[in-house]
C-alpha cells in the first residue's frame, strides 16, 4: 500500500504539474479519502464509477436503494442504507441530485447527513443547484464544521463516462484544492468560479443559452423548410457562418435530421435551470427578458412533452406549431 501510494502521489504530481493544478493541502494520503456518492441517476452513476474506479474507497446511497445495491455489486463499493450510513466515515461528501431542495431534504433527521457527518469533512454538491439555496446549505454545514463547495458538472453521460466533465466550481478555493483528486476522477475541466454559489449560477446561464441556441435553432429551420430550403443544405451553410451554435453543429446534425431523439438530458431539467437563471436575473435585477422568454417557452414545452421526453425533442413543438418537419 505504501509504494502504491508514492506512485499515485507521483502520478498527480505530473499530473497537476501540466494542468497547473496545486496540489491539495489534504492532511492525509490521497487513496486514504473516504467517499461518499449520494444520487445514482444518468450522470451520478458514471460520475461515481470514475471515483471507483481511481481507487478511493467509496460508499454510495441513491433514494431507489436497488440501484446503489447493482452499483455497489458492479464496483464493490459499499451500498449504504441511509445517508447517514453513507457519510459516517467520509471525508469527502459527493451529492448528484435533481434540484437544490432534495440536497436540503438530506441534512435533518435520525437519517440524514448532519447525523454523523464528522467536522472537517469536505461536503460537494454537484447539483446543478439554485445559488441561494447552495448559500443556504454552506452555512448550515458551516455550523458544524462542515466545509461546502457547489461544483456543478457540464458534458453529459459521455462526458462523465469518459473522466472529461467541465466542473464549475463556487466555494472556498483551499476546499477545492483538498477535494480535486477526487474531482479528477471525473472531471476534465475544473474551474473555480467565485463564492458559494456561483457555479450554480454559471451553470444555470451555460444552460440557458442551451436552451436559446435550441429553440432559436429550431425557429429558423422551420422558416428555412417553409421557404423550400433542405435543413441539411440550411445548416451546412449556418455552420460555416456566424449563426453556429453547438445545437447547429452537433444536436441538430445528429438528432433531429436523423429523427434520433435519443433521451440523454431530460427536458424538466433544462427547464429547471433556465428557471434558475431567470429567477437569478431577477433576484438582482438584472434586465434578463430573452431569458425570462426562454424559461415561459420551456415551461411551455415541459408541460407539453412530460417529464421523460429529452430537452431536443423541444422540437416538435416548433414543427407542430410551423406545420412542417426538420428532416
Amino acid at each position: 500500500m505504501a509504494s502504491e501510494r508514492r506512485q499515485y502521489s507521483f502520478f498527480h504530481r505530473v499530473r497537476s504539474t501540466r494542468s497547473f493544478h496545486p496540489l491539495p493541502s489534504a492532511p492525509y494520503p490521497l487513496l486514504s479519502m473516504n467517499v461518499a456518492f449520494l444520487g445514482l441517476g444518468a450522470i451520478g452513476w458514471p460520475m461515481a464509477r470514475r471515483v471507483a474506479e481511481a481507487k478511493f474507497p467509496l460508499a454510495v446511497w441513491n433514494r431507489t436503494s436497488s440501484r446503489a445495491r447493482e452499483f455497489s455489486e458492479t464496483t464493490r463499493a459499499r451500498h449504504a442504507t441511509s445517508p447517514a450510513d453513507a457519510v459516517r466515515d467520509a471525508d469527502v461528501v459527493i451529492t448528484c441530485l435533481p434540484n437544490s431542495p432534495e440536497v436540503m431534504s438530506l441534512l435533518d433527521g435520525a437519517e440524514g447527513l448532519l447525523a454523523t457527518m464528522r467536522k472537517g469533512a469536505a461536503f460537494v454538491d454537484c447539483t446543478s443547484g439554485e445559488p441561494a439555496t447552495s448559500r443556504q446549505i454552506a452555512e448550515r454545514l458551516r455550523e458544524h464544521g462542515i466545509d461546502f463547495i457547489d461544483a456543478p458538472v457540464s458534458g453529459g453521460v459521455s462526458g462523465a463516462e469518459k473522466g472529461a466533465l467541465t466542473v464549475m466550481v463556487g466555494g472556498d478555493r483551499a476546499v477545492l484544492d483538498r477535494v480535486r483528486p477526487v474531482l479528477e476522477s471525473f472531471g476534465q475541466k475544473i474551474v473555480h468560479c467565485g463564492k458559494v454559489g456561483a457555479g450554480d449560477a454559471l451553470k444555470a446561464v451555460n444552460n440557458a443559452l442551451l436552451a436559446v441556441h435550441v429553440w432559436s435553432t429550431a425557429e429558423g429551420l422551420a422558416l428555412l423548410v417553409k421557404e423550400g430550403v433542405a435543413p441539411a443544405t440550411a445548416l451546412d451553410v449556418i455552420n460555416a457562418s456566424s449563426g453556429r451554435s453547438n445545437a447547429s453543429m452537433n444536436l441538430f446534425p445528429e438528432r433531429v435530421l436523423t429523427r434520433a431523439f435519443p433521451r440523454t438530458f431530460r427536458l424538466a431539467l433544462l427547464d429547471k435551470d433556465v428557471g434558475i437563471a431567470a429567477a437569478v436575473a431577477s433576484a438582482d435585477a438584472v434586465p434578463a427578458p430573452m431569458l425570462q422568454l426562454t424559461a415561459a417557452l420551456w415551461k411551455l414545452a415541459h408541460n407539453s412533452l412530460g417529464e421523460v421526453a429529452d430537452h431536443v425533442e423541444t422540437v416538435k413543438i416548433i414543427e407542430q406549431w410551423a406545420g412542417v418537419e426538420i428532416a
